[in-house]
């Protein structure tokens, strides 16, 4: 297990009907697709309990009582800040980068197969290497690392777009950037999705 200069930062949305998993409400409405949220973080967090600190990063602001739930011994909550995804990216980052840490990891919670060795393997490629990345099926990725604060790797990022891995590969290599790859994984964010994941956790 890693020293405290590792640490793992998790970001999440407050389970709310209407706000979490928009697309997969078109097709299941909005209280099955938050039903549906609170079952994939739930085996998120599950996957990720042997880490003995992580952190819940959340939104919105007032939403501290609905994620408390979640925390394991050991964890903790703070609030996401810092406007678009970009900036609250980059404010996690330097949040932690400020307090000391070495090796800092980011993940959201629409992918329920990342598990602790993941995170593990993330830590690890950071001692080599500027930057992890986690890439998604979709275009985007599911975790990034850093070593060290990198501001242009989430400013004028063109988010939710299948673009968003290759423009940050593209970043990081025009600045000089050592980039380390981890396994390819799908996030959950459609009906043909979810349904893919319900008929693995029964297989």
């Amino acid at each position: 297990m890693r020293t405290n200069a590792s640490r793992l930062v998790v970001f999440l949305k407050a389970p709310r009907a209407g706000a979490v998993k928009t697309r997969l409400a078109e097709s299941l409405g909005a209280d099955a697709a938050c039903a549906a949220y609170r079952q994939l973080v739930e085996a998120l967090l599950a996957n990720l309990t042997p880490l003995p600190k992580a952190e819940l990063c959340f939104a919105p602001l007032e939403a501290a009582a609905e994620i408390e739930p979640w925390l394991r011994p050991g964890w903790t909550l703070c609030p996401q800040v810092g406007g678009d995804l970009g900036g609250r990216l980059h404010a996690a980052f330097d949040e932690h980068f400020e307090s000391d840490a070495q090796h800092v990891v980011v993940i959201g919670s629409d992918c329920p197969d990342v598990t602790a060795a993941d995170i593990e393997d993330a830590w690890l490629a950071l001692e080599g290497h500027d930057v992890v990345l986690g890439p998604a099926l979709d275009g985007g990725y599911w975790l990034i690392g850093l070593r060290a604060p990198q501001p242009t790797l989430f400013t004028g990022i063109p988010w939710s777009t299948n673009r968003v891995f290759g423009e940050t590969v593209r970043r990081a290599r025009e600045s000089d950037l050592r980039v380390a790859l981890l396994r390819e994984l799908s996030d959950v964010d459609t009906s043909a999705d979810w349904e893919r994941w319900l008929k693995r956790q029964v297989a």
